[in-house]
């Protein structure tokens, strides 16, 4: 089974977004989460969310509609597979295992990395959507990427991970998944630097 995990936070949101690099990275970050959280939902994969410290940080920015996730929870570890991510695992979505994971939100060299880390750890696939995936610096977005990589995980773009999902253009569900992936995605700087 599949599975998309991601962490998406209003202040954080609103820090990358400050940044030299992408004026309009958080903007395109985030309507590529959306689009992705939105292919979850119309594809019947399970979606975890996770808030790193939401009293301090912020929640889940509103602009990503999560209302079908099997769970929202909030942590202090950077890694997402936290105790209460692993019970939704084994019990709410992925009782036969999870054989892969799609994770995409900020920030891609703390919460992403060590997520990846601990599946990896797991022999878990773990597939990076770089596009929806950022940090506060474009230096450690890109090193983290490259580290991903390192370490066994597949970094590729929104558009990549849905086709692959739907591994054929007669798929049931594919005229109502075309709408998201019809625009290219916004430019994010990461071709010219990867």
């Amino acid at each position: 089974m599949q599975l998309k995990l991601v962490n998406v936070l209003q202040i954080l949101s609103s820090g990358v977004s400050k940044n030299w690099y992408c004026a309009t990275c958080s903007i395109t970050v985030s309507r590529t989460c959306s689009c992705d959280v939105e292919t979850s939902k119309i594809l019947n994969i399970p979606l975890i969310v996770t808030e790193q410290y939401p009293e301090g940080l912020g929640s889940t920015i509103p602009e990503l509609d999560v209302a079908h996730a099997v769970g929202i929870f909030p942590k202090t570890k950077f890694s997402m597979l936290i105790p209460e991510v692993e019970n939704a695992l084994a019990n709410k979505c992925c009782s036969e295992g999870v054989e892969a994971v799609i994770l995409f939100g900020i920030e891609a060299h703390v919460c992403i990395e060590q997520t990846a880390l601990d599946l990896r750890a797991k022999n878990i696939q773990v597939h990076i959507v770089a596009d929806a995936t950022s940090s506060r610096s474009q230096e450690d977005r890109l090193l983290a990427f490259e580290r991903l990589r390192q370490y066994g995980c597949f970094v590729s773009t929104s558009e990549s991970v849905i086709f692959k999902l739907l591994k054929d253009k007669n798929h049931p569900d594919f005229n109502v998944i075309r709408p998201l992936i019809k625009n290219v995605s916004p430019q994010t700087g990461l071709s010219s630097r990867i």
